[in-house]
């Protein structure tokens, strides 16, 4: 082979060869690009992917901020309505049936479920002298009721009967506000299960042993009404009905539900070493 061919040829197979070293370092290059585009992707991916988780968290989170908004709100038109409305029945309708008559063999008055296991509360001076209890419910269900104890300086008996109850809700009676309509339920006279309404006329008035927790009212009371539950327009007892002025009109007081809670306890923690209300 002459010499300019071996010239040429290996010249050939140098283009060859720096070619092949060319194309593998711009495919290599190639390939190193995709896999950075693709790994950028794929951390786009993860970043949209929890993007979307973290904007339906938020949804979640949104709809179950409405949804107690909407309970909330539902809930103060539903005050507000008892509030503006002049008419209790309603509220009466749902609240005697948790009312009951205190009956001894000597006296009666008034009591009111406060535990749904049966736990009620009456005025100390109602089961004074008697031998035996018994509870009679609006429905006319005659119950044994045991005495758990009482506090005789707030007047306050704590009694049980068996089976399960709807219960009253003792409120805040530092919420009670002079002016607001309020219901007094009662066995007034032996006249079961009788509702007379008023205004609370003052609030921290002293009570027969000076403690300056009795709510005045105008609601009408009467022998047979102490231990009944004094209720504002929500259906929440604000006090427990106790005694009136006698000679005075519309002179009637009950315990504020605050001292109720502070008896009960106190009392179902010495028999019961746990608190009811």
């Amino acid at each position: 082979m002459e010499q300019h061919h071996k010239i040429i040829i290996g010249s050939f197979s140098s283009i060859i060869f720096i070619f092949m070293i060319v194309s593998g370092v711009l495919i290599y290059a190639l390939f190193i690009r995709q896999d950075m585009q693709y790994n950028s992707l794929n951390t786009d991916l993860k970043d949209t992917q929890s993007k979307i988780n973290e904007i339906a968290n938020n949804l979640i989170k949104t709809k179950e901020t409405l949804a107690n908004l909407n309970e909330s709100l539902k809930l103060q038109m539903e005050k507000l309505k008892s509030q503006t409305s002049g008419d209790f029945s309603s509220v009466i309708e749902d609240a005697i049936k948790s009312v009951v008559t205190i009956r001894t063999d000597i006296s009666q008055g008034t009591g009111f479920i406060i535990n749904n296991e049966g736990y009620l509360v009456t005025n100390a001076h109602v089961l004074v002298g008697g031998k035996k209890v018994e509870a009679i419910t609006y429905e006319q269900n005659r119950l044994s009721a045991e005495l758990i104890g009482y506090d005789g300086e707030l007047d306050i008996a704590l009694l049980k009967v068996s089976g399960n109850y709807k219960s009253l809700t003792l409120t805040n009676s530092d919420d009670v506000q002079i002016g607001e309509k309020v219901i007094a339920i009662g066995n007034p006279l032996g006249l079961q299960f009788s509702v007379s309404e008023g205004i609370v006329s003052a609030v921290k008035r002293p009570g027969l042993t000076d403690i300056n927790s009795y709510i005045q009212t105008d609601a009408a009371l009467n022998p047979g009404n102490s231990g009944g539950p004094l209720i504002n327009k929500q259906g929440e007892v604000i006090g427990i009905n106790n005694f009136k002025v006698g000679g005075g009109e519309s002179l009637g007081f009950a315990l504020e539900s605050n001292k109720i809670k502070e008896a009960v306890n106190r009392i179902s923690q010495t028999s019961l070493q746990k608190d009811l209300v």
